[in-house]
């Protein structure tokens, strides 16, 4: 019931009512989770699990460009959202990935913010967890997902009824140990401890009450 009062209702007719409130909460949002992978995780080594993480599963084992299976991967992703959630679902959601992708762009051209994160890894780890759960939360919350991830996590816990921090912590562990194959232990624990910790603080937002006319 929490999950169902946070994720938009299914649009009825042509037209898509995004609600200025949200559309704001979820460029804050984008701007966060952009900041936290352009100068943490990018320069850490730290990775994801989800689609980030198959990507490189593919590319490493299949040769397969991480340009083709990313798009692939993620628009059944959000396919998948647009069945399950509706078409205000994707009017957020691109939102998200427009923003996320505007911001990197503009954050990539800073000098590094953090320039020994790369020396301390549990740290990165850590600090990568907030800004990616608090910036991937943001955008859940106003219901929308700024990545493939997000949009099968939120379809999966409005089907099944599942809290949405079990569903990122399940589908990133399955990748993460898929990944073993060919990553180092070490480097899989940082990563481990990044998707549960930014996996809870999604939940804990995604908990937060929002008002009929937000």
């Amino acid at each position: 019931r929490a999950f169902m009062s946070t994720v938009p209702q299914k649009s009825r007719g042509f037209h898509i009512r995004l609600k200025p409130y949200r559309c704001l909460i979820t460029l804050i949002g984008s701007a966060i989770l952009a900041l936290g992978l352009c100068h943490i995780h990018a320069r850490s080594n730290v990775t994801e699990g989800g689609v980030l993480g198959m990507i490189l599963l593919l590319e490493h084992w299949l040769s397969l460009s991480p340009a083709l299976t990313g798009f692939v991967l993620n628009a059944l992703c959000y396919l998948f959202g647009w069945r399950s959630l509706g078409r205000e679902f994707v009017g957020y959601s691109v939102l998200a990935g427009v923003g996320f992708s505007a911001f990197y762009a503009l954050f990539d051209l800073l000098p590094p913010l953090f320039p020994t994160i790369s020396e301390h890894p549990l740290l990165a780890a850590l600090v990568g967890a907030v800004f990616v759960g608090v910036g991937a939360g943001l955008c859940v919350w106003a219901g929308g997902a700024p990545s493939g991830d997000d949009a099968l996590a939120m379809s999966l816990s409005y089907l099944l009824k599942v809290k949405i921090q079990w569903i990122y912590l399940f589908s990133d562990l399955f990748v993460l140990l898929l990944s073993l194959t060919y990553i180092p232990i070490a480097r899989i624990v940082y990563s481990l401890i990044t998707v549960i910790l930014s996996g809870q603080i999604i939940g804990w937002i995604q908990k937060i009450p929002k008002k009929e006319n937000t």
